[in-house]
C-alpha cells in the first residue's frame, strides 16, 4: 500500500497533463480552423487588444485605489482638525458668553445712569422753573422798595441771559423730532420772556422724565389692529375711531393717513387718476395769478422746521408745486394764506407730493365747510361764533372772565381753526390732533380748542389785565407738556358733543352772519349812492355860482 501512493500521484499528474494537452489541442484547432492566415492574425490582434485593455483597467483601478487611500488619509486629518476646532469653538463660545454678560451688564448700568442723569436734569429744570416763578411773583409784588425791585430785576436779567442748556448731554435728548419740529419751542413773546422760559423748563422736564417717547401699549394695540390687514381691509369702525383719538405711532402714521386721504378723495381720484400730474403741467405752461403770493408764503412756512428752514430745501419746491396745482384745482379759492401750512404738514407725514396734494384737497373741499377759505371766509367766521357758544356752555367761568376783560378770543382762535393748529401746538400734540381730525372732521378742532382753554383755565383766571391775557393767549398753547391729559380733556371732559348740535349752531350763525353781510352790503350801496348824488349837487352848485359871476 505504501508503494501505491507514488503511483496514484503519478496518475494524477498524467491526468492533469492530458487535460492541458487537450485544451492546447482545442486552442490550436480553433486557430487552425480559421480560414486563411489573415483571419488568424486578426484573431491574435483581438486577443492582444483585450489583454491591453485589461492591463489599462488594472492600472486605473490601482490609481483609484491610491487616490482613495490618500483621500481617506486627508479625511482622517480633517477629522482631527474638526475635533480641534470644536474644542476651540467651545472655548470661544464660553468667552463670547462671558463678554455678552459683561456687555449687557454694562448696557444696563449705562441706561440706569442715563435715566438717573435725565431725572437729575429734570429735577434741575423743575427747581429752576420754581426759582423763576418766585422771581416773577416778586416782580409783581408792589410792596418792595426800589432797591429790592432792582435786585429782583437784576436776578431776572441774569436768569434770562443764558439759553436752556443740558447739565448732561444725553443721546436720548434731541432738539428736533422725527418730522423736523423743534421739541422745545423758541420764545416768541418778547415782553413775557420770563413766563415763556418757565413754561419751556416745564416742557423740558416733562420730556426728560418721559424720554422713551413711545407709548408701548398704544404701539402694541396699533400693531395688533394692523396685523394682517391690507389698506383695502381698513374701514371705519368704533375700534379705529378710539385708536385714532389716542394718536397713531410714528411707525404707522404715514400708512394710516394715506388710507384716510384715499377714502375721502376716492371718487375724485378714480374719475381723474392723473389729476395732479395734469395740474402740475398746467402750472408750468400757464402761471397762476396767485403764484407770486405762493412764492412769498413759501419762506414763511414752518420756519423752525428742519425741512423748511433752508431756502434751498427740496421740500419748499415740492410745496410750491402742490399749492400751484391746488390753485388750478379749485378756482373758487385759488390760494388763501394758511393753505401753505396745511400742505406742509401733509407733506411731512405722507412723504409724497401727490398724496400731500390730495390731503389738501380732502381738508379744504371735503372736511371743512364750504366757503371756509373763500375770499370772505364766511364759514370760518361762523365757527368763531359757534366756539364762543360752546365756551360759554362748557367753560362758563372762563367765558365770563373773557367778557369782563373785553377779550375777543376769535383774535387768537381764528388762526387755530384756519390752519388746524399748525404752528400753534407742539408736534407731539399737533399730530395726534390731525390723526383724529382726518377721520372725524371739524368737531375735533372744537374739542381741542375747548380742551386747551380748560387745560390752562386756572392760569388764565389768575391774569386780570387784558393786555397780559392777550399776550398769554398768544403763546400758551406751546407750553402744554402733557399730551395725554389734553387728549383726555378733549374726548372725555368735553362730552357730550353731538355732531347734530354743531351742525345746528353753524346753520343758526350762518343765517345771522349772512343777514349782517347783506345789511352791510345794502349800507355800502346806499353810501355809494349818497356820495355820488352829493358830488353831483356840489358840481351843480359850483356851476350855478360860476353863472352868477358871469
Amino acid at each position: 500500500m505504501m508503494s501505491l501512493c507514488p503511483v496514484q500521484e503519478l496518475v494524477w499528474i498524467l491526468h492533469k497533463a492530458l487535460e492541458a494537452s487537450q485544451l492546447e489541442k482545442r486552442t490550436c484547432a480553433e486557430f487552425l480552423a480559421a480560414t486563411g492566415e489573415q483571419e488568424r492574425l486578426e484573431l491574435l490582434r483581438h486577443r492582444e487588444r483585450l489583454v491591453a485593455d485589461l492591463r489599462s483597467r488594472l492600472e486605473e483601478a490601482k490609481a483609484e485605489a491610491d487616490t482613495l487611500r490618500r483621500s481617506l488619509t486627508q479625511r482622517d486629518t480633517q477629522l482631527d482638525d474638526i475635533e480641534a476646532y470644536k474644542t476651540q469653538n467651545k472655548f470661544l463660545n464660553s468667552e463670547i458668553y462671558q463678554l455678552t454678560k459683561l456687555w449687557r451688564k454694562s448696557s444696563e448700568q449705562e441706561k440706569s445712569l442715563m435715566v438717573k442723569c435725565a431725572f437729575l436734569e429734570a429735577s434741575n429744570c423743575q427747581v429752576e422753573s420754581r426759582y423763576l416763578g418766585v422771581l416773577r411773583q416778586l416782580q409783581e409784588t408792589k410792596s418792595l422798595d426800589p432797591a429790592q425791585q432792582g435786585a429782583v430785576q437784576k436776578m431776572i436779567e441774569d436768569a434770562l441771559k443764558g439759553e436752556l442748556k443740558s447739565v448732561v448731554k444725553l443721546n436720548l435728548t434731541r432738539d428736533h423730532d422725527e418730522y423736523g419740529f423743534k421739541i422745545i419751542p423758541d420764545y416768541e413773546v418778547e415782553d413775557m420772556k420770563l413766563l415763556a422760559k418757565i413754561q419751556a423748563l416745564e416742557i423740558r422736564s416733562h420730556n426728560l422724565l418721559h424720554q422713551e417717547g413711545v407709548d408701548r401699549p398704544l404701539l402694541s394695540r396699533w400693531a395688533q389692529y394692523l396685523a394682517g390687514r391690507s389698506d383695502d381691509d381698513l374701514c371705519p369702525s368704533p375700534e379705529l375711531k378710539a385708536l385714532l383719538r389716542g394718536g397713531v405711532p410714528q411707525e404707522y402714521r404715514q400708512r394710516v393717513w394715506s388710507w384716510m386721504v384715499q377714502t375721502r378723495t376716492r371718487t375724485m381720484r378714480e374719475q381723474h387718476p392723473q389729476r395732479y400730474q395734469q395740474l402740475c403741467e398746467k402750472s408750468r405752461m400757464c402761471p397762476h395769478p396767485a403764484s407770486r403770493q405762493i412764492q412769498l408764503d413759501l419762506h414763511r412756512t414752518l420756519t423752525t422746521n428742519q425741512h423748511f428752514c433752508s431756502p434751498s430745501s427740496p421740500a419748499l419746491q415740492q410745496l410750491r408745486r402742490i399749492l400751484l396745482a391746488f390753485s388750478w384745482q379749485n378756482p373758487a379759492i385759488g390760494y388763501c394764506q394758511g393753505l401753505n401750512r396745511l400742505a406742509a404738514i401733509a407733506l411731512l407725514v405722507l412723504q409724497s407730493e401727490e398724496n400731500a396734494f390730495w390731503c389738501l384737497v380732502a381738508v379744504v373741499e371735503v372736511i371743512m365747510p364750504q366757503d371756509y377759505y373763500t375770499k370772505n371766509l364766511v364759514a370760518s367766521q361762523v365757527d368763531q361764533w359757534v366756539l364762543k357758544d360752546f365756551l360759554g356752555e362748557k367753560l362758563p367761568r372762563l367765558a365770563t372772565h373773557f367778557e369782563d376783560h373785553s377779550i375777543d378770543v376769535s383774535l387768537i382762535t381764528f388762526n387755530w381753526f384756519l390752519v388746524v393748529f399748525v404752528e400753534s401746538l407742539p408736534s407731539d400734540i399737533l399730530l395726534p390732533l390731525w390723526d383724529a381730525f382726518l377721520y372725524e372732521g371739524t368737531k375735533v378742532i372744537f374739542r381741542y380748542a375747548l380742551a386747551l382753554f380748560k387745560y390752562k383755565e386756572d392760569n388764565i383766571l389768575r391774569i386780570h389785565d387784558s393786555v397780559e391775557i392777550y399776550q398769554y393767549l398768544r403763546f400758551f398753547t406751546k407750553t402744554i407738556s402733557d399730551s395725554r391729559r389734553l387728549i383726555s380733556i378733549a374726548f372725555s371732559d368735553m362730552n357730550p358733543f353731538p355732531g347734530r348740535l354743531l351742525r345746528n349752531r353753524r346753520a343758526l350763525h350762518l343765517d345771522r352772519l349772512q343777514g349782517e353781510l347783506q345789511e352791510l352790503e345794502e349800507q355800502q350801496r346806499e353810501f355809494v349812492k349818497e356820495s355820488s348824488e352829493q358830488k353831483d349837487k356840489e358840481l351843480d352848485t359850483l356851476v350855478s355860482e360860476d353863472e352868477e359871476e358871469l
